[in-house]
């Protein structure tokens, strides 16, 4: 049996390596649950065949990347939206059908092979995303699991990149208030659910009035 380590620390991709980790009784999955918990020399001491990746915020260093086969989770239809705040950056954008997509890392952003891509929807909660990514994130590693590949290129031309979204905008300004349509606010508003930095705005005293919930009216 081959053997997999799962890194991670977000709450949806640990969910994935529980699951993951069910299949297996024989110990060739091992799961590393925070940052603290990472080291490159515990890497190369375990010897993995493959090494997933999801839902990771730090720079993983190029030799591990080029030593051992990682894979990375990347909510969205790669090349489309590669970056950082993928499901922020769509769902503000209108984006309404996205995917969960597995990808062969290498040394530049969401551009590796990929080895999995399969159709989301973005309509819901984050929680409800979430469940998407999750049923899809496992599914998907199984059957990669079960019959690795080498991958599919992504089309370089077809590419799009976004930044990473600061705590600074998720505030709801007046501007947005006087121009932007309400499914633009309702949007906004539930992007950033927990655990993301929830949408906010300022009062005349200069506090904060978060928002963490909202509908539209018919």
């Amino acid at each position: 049996m081959k053997k997999v380590l799962c890194v991670g620390y977000r709450e949806w991709a640990l969910n994935i390596y529980i699951r993951i980790a069910k299949n297996y009784k024989d110990g060739s999955v091992r799961v590393i649950k925070s940052y603290d918990e990472y080291c490159n020399s515990f890497v190369r001491e375990y010897n993995p065949d493959f090494i997933l990746f999801y839902g990771w915020s730090w720079i993983v260093d190029e030799d591990i990347i080029g030593d051992y086969k990682c894979i990375m989770l990347h909510p969205s239809k790669l090349p489309k939206y590669r970056g950082g705040s993928p499901i922020q950056n769509q769902i503000i954008r209108g984006v309404k059908d996205s995917a969960v997509t597995l990808f062969i890392m290498n040394e530049e952003m969401d551009s590796g092979d990929v080895v999995f891509q399969e159709s989301m929807s973005l309509s819901g909660s984050i929680d409800d995303i979430f469940n998407r990514i999750e049923d899809l994130g496992y599914k998907g590693t199984m059957q990669f699991l079960s019959d690795p590949t080498d991958g599919v290129k992504q089309i370089e031309e077809d590419a799009t990149y976004f930044k990473r979204r600061t705590e600074q905008q998720s505030e709801i300004t007046l501007k947005e208030l006087k121009e932007q349509p309400a499914e633009y606010i309702y949007n906004k508003i539930r992007m950033l659910q927990d655990p993301y930095p929830n949408a906010f705005i300022y009062a005349a005293d200069e506090r904060k009035i978060f928002i963490t919930n909202t509908y539209i009216e018919n």
